[in-house]
């Protein structure tokens, strides 16, 4: 017995009008009519009385109408499923990011293990503004993203640590810090900083390393929203930037120096993604990102 032969006995139960329950299901009213005598004959019962005043169930009819309706729905939940699971797998990952988390080959070694998991669909890297310490979690234009802790609104939010890293500070090199092997944060107290926007939120705090001043207020130098920006405040000796570790390349192009800082908390790098978010590109990559990096504290 076929699946549509319980839709065509179905329809036409519903109908108990043979040439409506044909157009209904876009077949001739003959083609029905063969296909309910044949499922009579593998069920060695009638289904329906023909008469001339119309059409009707019969007591077998009237039994398998409903088992014949719940297997259908059944089927079509299962089509819808498999539908959607195969729609997702060739989907578009997007993953968001304000500065490269490529350290030591992590985005890589996650690609290579998402992609083991879903071969058809595409990881699309999407960089954004300092602005959205987020990284498009927060208005929804990334799936995941590698972000900065801590997070603002940290409870619509999920996350694994990817990295820890000491914070150095950044700064001119004709500092009058600059040729110290190491920086006490307490030097730097008066010092203007470079200030992520106050749109950053917490974040903008952690980089002012407000924490470590004991109600200190902080000397804003000047604001920055991206790396160019930054090297060239830091050139100007407009102000001091604290940063992590491995993102020290990025500025140290000429004219700019990093120390190692004493007395303040290491930096973390995490992957987030929406709190209750699981569909499967998103789980799977999660759980490639936990396989491909050795820190793995969540929040």
């Amino acid at each position: 017995m076929h699946g549509r032969d319980l839709r065509y006995f179905m329809t036409a139960a519903e109908e108990l009008h043979f040439t409506r329950a044909a157009e209904r299901l876009f077949v001739s009213q003959p083609a029905l009519s063969k296909q309910i005598r044949m499922l009579e004959r593998q069920l060695g019962a009638p289904l329906f009385e023909r008469a001339a005043q119309g059409v009707r169930l019969t007591p077998v009819g009237a039994a398998l109408l409903p088992h014949a309706r719940r297997v259908l729905a059944e089927w079509d939940a299962a089509w819808e499923t498999v539908a959607r699971v195969s729609g997702e797998q060739r989907a578009t990952l997007v993953v968001g990011m304000s500065t490269s988390p490529g350290r030591g080959g992590m985005l890589p070694a996650i690609r290579s293990r998402f992609t083991a998991l879903h071969p058809q669909a595409t990881v699309r890297l999407r960089q954004v503004g300092w602005e959205d310490s987020t990284a498009g979690l927060a208005d929804g234009s990334a799936d995941v993203a590698f972000v900065w802790l801590p997070i603002p609104d940290a409870e619509r939010y999920t996350w694994t640590v990817v990295a820890e890293e000491p914070r150095v500070v950044a700064m001119p090199e004709t500092h009058r810090l600059a040729g110290h092997e190491v920086v006490d944060f307490a030097e730097l107290l008066d010092e203007p900083f470079l200030a992520l926007p106050e749109t950053a939120g917490p974040l903008r705090d952690y980089w002012l390393a407000t924490e470590a001043r004991d109600g200190r207020p902080v000397r804003v130098g000047a604001e920055i929203a991206g790396t160019a920006e930054t090297y060239e405040a830091l050139v100007d000796g407009r102000g001091v930037c604290l940063l992590a570790s491995g993102n020290a390349s990025l500025l140290t192009l000429g004219g700019v120096v990093t120390r190692p800082v004493r007395g303040i908390s290491p930096s973390r790098l995490a992957l987030a993604w929406r709190a209750g978010d699981r569909r499967p590109l998103v789980v799977d990559y999660v759980r490639a990102c936990r396989q491909a990096t050795p820190v793995r504290p969540a929040g």
